[in-house]
């Protein structure tokens, strides 16, 4: 059953809506997991294959929504949907499987919410692209494509080196953690977290469209939090962490 842009557009305010307390509640509840786990969230999971299993969805549900537009041969939307899943290919098959966290889990709680998320705003997306969307080949030329590509390529690219240093802070038989420094860890604690919000910023500035506006509100209610639960538990951790250094934007917070 095809769903109305009247209905769409309502269900896309009600996941705005939900981002917005998620934010609030995380900004007081630091997610389980990582760091931040604990065995009181219930059952738990090998970390490795729970991020494999939360990612895994988006990337499967937005390579059905590819199949289902190919005959469109809508080059600005296939595009799109590549650089979607250039993310989620990485997250899903090669990030999880280049941790150095053997032996430690995370609840299956978090791994069914993450589930959920990422299924939510990949039909969103996805839905948008072979329903409403009315994009032709000028828009490869508009500068909020080109904008939007240039942050989209910055941010993966300071994720991707961010993630590479804190991956080889020890040792693959290591499980404690060390300061990170060097790079933008010079004056953030999470660069990684920064270069995720950048990345999905210019996914919506070069999508125009609403759910990647959420996807983007809902990352950020994720990660803004999550990398100030980081920051506080660095600075709990060590005595000697750098005391100038903020949480995920250079000089602010």
């Amino acid at each position: 059953m095809l769903i109305s842009f009247s209905t769409y557009q309502l269900i896309f305010y009600i996941w705005i809506g939900i981002a917005v307390c998620i934010f609030f509640l995380l900004l007081k509840i630091a997610a389980p997991y990582g760091r931040h786990a604990s065995s009181k969230w219930g059952p738990q999971v090998d970390n490795h294959y729970g991020w494999l299993l939360m990612e895994l969805p988006a990337l499967a549900v937005m390579i059905v929504f590819f199949i289902k537009n190919l005959p469109k041969e809508n080059l600005s939307i296939l595009l799109m949907i590549g650089l979607f899943c250039l993310h989620y290919f990485n997250r899903t098959f090669i990030f999880p499987f280049r941790l150095h966290t053997r032996g430690k889990k995370m609840p299956l709680l978090i791994m069914l919410s993450g589930i959920f998320f990422n299924l939510a705003n990949t039909f969103l997306l996805g839905y948008y692209f072979t329903n409403f969307a009315t994009y032709n080949i000028s828009w490869l030329t508009d500068i909020r494509f080109i904008a939007g590509v240039f942050l989209f390529f910055l941010g993966l690219w300071i994720n991707w080196k961010s993630d590479n240093i804190l991956i080889h802070l020890r040792k693959p038989t290591e499980t404690d953690y060390k300061i990170p420094g060097g790079w933008l860890f010079t004056f953030i604690s999470c660069p990684n977290m920064l270069g995720e919000l950048i990345e999905w910023a210019g996914f919506a500035i070069l999508c125009w469209n609403m759910p990647a506006v959420a996807f983007f509100i809902w990352s950020s209610a994720n990660l803004i939090p999550r990398a100030m639960a980081h920051h506080r538990w660095y600075k709990t951790k060590f005595n000697n962490y750098p005391s100038d250094r903020k949480a995920i934007l250079p000089y602010l917070f």
